[in-house]
């Protein structure tokens, strides 16, 4: 597969991936800032700000204003609008690799951004939400039963779990060291979708540490950061052609997500919340690194080798020694 294309894929399937995870929280952030009086607009706009890594403008932030930059701005790479475009974009430089149905769901969604905008603007914005979140489901629906199970499906799914790890690490990072009673876990656990299949695991009970854990470790989740990691990891081996040498992983990226991988999987009982801050930046760096990574190892192509007359050369060498 030609690297730009390998790339592409990638992207789409990051860019994808953020706007879903980014629809999701903001759907349930301004839920709680329309409903819950005591929600403090600009205190709660600047934390979800931070979680996205989208530098806060200038002012004092409310539900509206917070909106416009997450979900609609221009200038911010990290916002609803941007991520499908840059999906829909990468998709067109991809069309070889990909399929008819996907490009057209990206680019349905794309052509249809500007009235849902207008519209979000006029009704309220959960519509817009709704309708992003909707679309991501068509797309990722659409990649597993139209995409063969080739390395591009593999750089598409890579993508799309690096950028889920990095997007559950930031929520949990923003709730470390909130009380064990406090609703915003009930906050996390919809922003990550994951609300109902956590009530049918732990039976309706509300826990900060079983919440973590939920989050972090579960097998079955397919939002988790373990079933994530474990993912990403199968599609860098599948994706590695060679057979495996004696020394361990030959390549960085396999050797980052298998040492993240080991450390969840095997962590003793009640450790988690032991240095939570701590484990969770570790795993957002470790995120940078893969992608990182990745990126190196098969996205970047070796610089073009300039042919150069061979007497030219000579004569310059000759000068330059005399």
């Amino acid at each position: 597969m030609l690297a730009r294309n390998a790339e592409s894929l990638y992207w789409i399937g990051r860019y994808v991936e953020r706007a879903d995870d980014t629809s999701r929280i903001l759907d349930v952030a301004v839920h709680q800032l329309l409903e819950d009086a005591t929600v403090d607009p600009d205190r709660m706009s600047r934390q979800l700000l931070r979680v996205l890594g989208i530098e806060p403008p200038e002012g004092v932030l409310d539900v509206w204003s917070v909106t416009e930059v997450v979900a609609f701005s221009r200038e911010s790479s990290n916002s609803i609008v941007n991520s499908i475009t840059a999906a829909r974009e990468n998709a067109r430089g991809a069309r070889e690799v990909t399929s008819t149905e996907m490009f057209e769901c990206l680019n349905t969604t794309y052509n249809a951004l500007g009235d849902r905008e207008r519209a979000a603007k006029r009704l309220g914005p959960h519509e817009f939400f709704r309708f992003i979140k909707e679309r991501a489901a068509m797309f990722a629906g659409l990649t597993d039963s139209t995409m063969s199970r080739d390395d591009g499906y593999r750089f598409l799914l890579l993508g799309m779990s690096i950028e889920r790890i990095d997007m559950m690490v930031r929520l949990l990072l923003s709730r470390a060291g909130d009380k064990t009673s406090s609703p915003a876990w009930v906050t996390l656990l919809r922003s990550a979708g994951g609300h109902d299949s956590y009530l049918r695991t732990y039976r309706g009970v509300l826990d900060a540490a079983l919440v973590t854990e939920f989050i972090m470790l579960d097998r079955l989740f397919p939002r988790s950061v373990f079933h994530t990691v474990r993912v990403a990891e199968r599609c860098l081996l599948e994706l590695d052609q060679r057979p495996a040498g004696w020394v361990g992983s030959r390549h960085e990226a396999q050797r980052l997500l298998g040492r993240a991988r080991s450390e969840l999987e095997f962590m003793g009982e009640g450790e988690l919340m032991n240095g939570l801050a701590d484990r969770l930046v570790a795993l957002q760096q470790t995120c940078r690194a893969v992608g990182e990574s990745i990126a190196l190892q098969y996205f970047h192509a070796a610089p073009w080798v300039a042919w150069v007359d061979s007497s030219a050369r000579t004569g310059a060498l000759v000068e330059g020694e005399a």
